[in-house]
């Protein structure tokens, strides 16, 4: 077994003088089936291309982009597992001093607008050599869209990269398809018809041989750049393209050009899913690395069952990346996959998750296909679950019981979070999840806990929260276990008010449940919250939404869910004082001389 060249050493040891497909990534190489990058360039190699990868070049000069040669076909850019600026920058737009996915856990080896520098470099090294640039920050930045650190609208990222094509979400057969069509000769500038990509066009370009049907037109980039009310249209539009079965061609004019986006890809097939993760991956590092590199460390004993989510949170990224449909990999292929792992020396008998985007949602599904063909829902539990859902939890409840049984497993965790409102459904996962896979502390993740913000964030409700946590109790005494949740929240979301924290914040103390750390919402390119934090509008019913934008408000807004920590006191004061919300001062400090500004003791 090799790695993928990374060098022309490398390269010519394989006795590959010239390579296909070249990689351009803004991670550190890491072969295991959890990385993007990785995993589709031994998908690649698996159909017979030779494939190399370039992995965190340095960007100052064209140098770095030569050193595997010019490939036959073209290059293959993205900025990582990230989106570059989420991941150099804060919520406070302060410079983060570390990067999980570099060696040493150093900050720096990307460059801001990672897929816009990699790009301008790899064409400038190379004249003529077709780039194609996807993943997470490519796909998320498909249109027009709202730039937090630059607090603009900023173009469709194909025009401000100068790439040639776009491959959105996950790209398997988009890669797949395209590669082999080029082997086959046809001209890279011909290729414009893929499911899954985008590129820059004009009116006649996007009904090839007139096969399209209808064709959605978002607002241009100029009317969404001067218009809120337009970028909110444009976003409520583009969403209607969530669903691969009845999604559109969908376009944007750019001035006097127009981008050009096919419909999504087909989601996979648990067959064809599960011939990804018998690729021959290393699951380590690339042996040049001398450093340990935090992100592997997270995910070197993780296995991947599904993929895709139809939770369809407002901040999350993951449905408009993977996409709503579950795809399932099959029982046989996960034991295998970690059969595989104990023969590693490096194996000690923990698994560290067993999951994906939401881990209870393997082997669930859409209980009426031909629905689902024509469905505009983009959230199959909010406002409340689907009844064509078919939700039930037996297979991954069967799964678990199987994975503990293989020997050399000595630990198995859940670690990627579960969706508690599906409880009546998954009885038997939920106690299975309880009883053996719990090290003590749960994460979930209900965000907020009061009600109109949950909605606004297409959240459980507080019922089902509360429901869940009492169940949790029951179950961990049953098992003779001390076993706590560990919420996790998000300060400062669009729709929510220093009120809603100070009632989240008492919520809390009644629970008998402390946070130590607490997100502050970030608007991530793409998202639903996003367009509401910019336009002020939920795009879907038009109505205003609050906004907290001034750093004073989000500072008080994070500082009343730690109210137990004596240093954020001042900070909650304030608070309580700002929303005259005094009388909940003893309560949150259990200290009746608690003083108030302007007040009496209380």
């Amino acid at each position: 077994m090799y790695f993928l060249p990374v060098t022309k050493d490398e390269a010519d040891a394989r006795g590959w003088a010239e390579l296909d497909i070249i990689f351009v990534s803004g991670d550190a190489y890491i072969d295991h089936p959890a990385f993007g990058i990785p995993l589709l360039a031994r998908l690649l190699e698996s159909r017979g291309f030779r494939v190399g990868i370039i992995p965190q070049p340095d960007w100052h000069s064209k140098e770095a982009f030569t050193v595997l040669g010019r490939p036959r076909l073209f290059f293959a850019v993205s900025a990582g597992a990230m989106d570059s600026m989420v991941a150099h920058y804060t919520p406070a737009r302060k410079l983060r001093s570390d990067d999980a996915y570099t060696p040493g856990n150093r900050h720096g080896s990307r460059p801001n607008r990672a897929t816009i520098i990699y790009t301008s470099r790899v064409k400038e090294a190379y004249k003529g050599v077709p780039v194609v640039i996807g993943g997470i920050e490519a796909g998320l930045r498909r249109f027009a869209h709202y730039d937090f650190w630059d607090d603009k609208v900023r173009r469709s990222i194909l025009f401000d990269s100068k790439a040639d094509l776009l491959i959105y979400g996950m790209g398997e057969n988009p890669l797949v398809d395209l590669a082999e069509r080029m082997r086959k000769g046809e001209p890279f500038t011909s290729i414009r018809d893929i499911r899954g990509t985008a590129y820059i066009g004009d009116d006649s370009s996007y009904c090839p041989g007139g096969t399209c049907r209808t064709v959605t037109e978002l607002p241009s980039y100029e009317s969404v750049a001067a218009d809120k009310a337009k970028y909110a249209e444009a976003f409520r539009l583009s969403a209607g393209e969530l669903n691969p079965f009845r999604a559109t061609v969908t376009v944007q004019r750019h001035g006097t050009r127009l981008l050009v986006c096919n419909p999504p890809a087909f989601p996979l097939s648990e067959k064809e899913l599960d011939s990804l993760y018998i690729l021959p991956f290393m699951k380590r590092p690339h042996p040049s690395y001398g450093e340990t590199i935090p992100a592997y460390e997270q995910i070197k004993t993780s296995i991947t069952t599904h993929r895709g989510c139809f939770g369809g949170c407002a901040f999350c990224a993951i449905s408009w990346h993977q996409g709503t449909i579950i795809q399932s990999r099959s029982e046989e292929s996960i034991l295998r996959e970690i059969q595989a792992l104990t023969g590693f020396s490096w194996f000690r008998g923990s698994i560290t998750d067993v999951g994906g985007p939401t881990a209870n949602m393997y082997g669930t599904s859409c209980g009426n296909p031909s629905l689902l063909k024509e469905c505009r829902r983009g959230s199959c539990l909010c406002p409340s679950v689907c009844r064509h859902l078919n939700a039930s939890g037996k297979r991954a409840a069967d799964l678990m019981r199987k994975v503990r049984e293989i020997k050399g497993v000595r630990h198995v965790a859940v670690s990627s979070g579960v969706r508690y409102d599906l409880q009546d459904y998954q009885q038997e996962y939920f106690a299975e999840l309880i009883r053996h896979h719990v090290g003590g502390l749960l994460k979930i993740a209900p965000e907020h806990l009061v009600d109109k913000v949950t909605a606004v964030m297409r959240k459980p409700r507080r019922k089902d929260f509360e429901k869940f946590l009492d169940y949790f109790k029951a179950e961990s005494r049953r098992s003779g276990k001390k076993q706590y949740v560990v919420p996790y929240l998000i300060s400062g979301h669009p729709g929510c008010t220093i009120t809603d924290m100070v009632d989240l914040a008492l919520l809390l103390k009644g629970y008998g449940l402390r946070v130590e750390q607490v997100q502050d919402f970030t608007p991530t390119p793409g998202t639903l919250s996003t367009c509401m934090y910019h336009t002020g509008l939920d795009p879907f019913t038009g109505k205003a939404v609050h906004v907290p934008r001034s750093e004073k408000e989000k500072r008080l807004q994070k500082a009343l869910l730690l109210y137990h920590l004596p240093e954020h006191r001042k900070n909650i004061v304030q608070a309580l004082t700002e929303c005259n919300r005094e009388d909940a001062a003893h309560k949150l400090f259990g200290n009746p001389s608690v003083r108030m500004p302007g007040k009496r003791n209380i």
